[in-house]
């Protein structure tokens, strides 16, 4: 098996699944993260929130540094990684927060 690079996870998903990928680019994007009842910041953050609760380390990168695109400061990201330690779990917070270091750690060396 080969190694997945997740660094964007919709193209890494799209050779296999393009109706899927089309469907993220036709709805997701443009109409949902758009909507502005609330801000790409705040969307951020409970996109970050629900794929640590998920347990979906894989995506977290990607979402993290679009985070910080949208705004989201590295100082709130670990303190809402902590707060989520509560109520998700402390594995799954220990975990975030080893791909949120690793993943801003490899973006100051680009």
């Amino acid at each position: 098996m080969s190694t997945l690079n997740f660094s964007s996870p919709r193209e890494a998903a799209r050779a296999f699944t393009p109706k899927l990928s089309q469907f993220v680019d036709s709805t997701l994007y443009p109409q949902i993260w758009s909507d502005p009842a609330l801000s790409p910041r705040d969307r951020s953050l409970i996109t970050v929130a629900a794929l640590i609760a998920g347990g979906h380390s894989e995506e977290l990168p990607a979402h993290l540094r679009r985070a910080v695109s949208n705004g989201v400061t590295h100082d709130e990201i670990a303190a809402a990684i902590t707060h989520l330690a509560f109520y998700v779990g402390f594995p799954g917070a220990i975990t975030a927060s080893a791909i949120a270091n690793a993943t801003f750690t490899e973006s100051e060396k680009n």
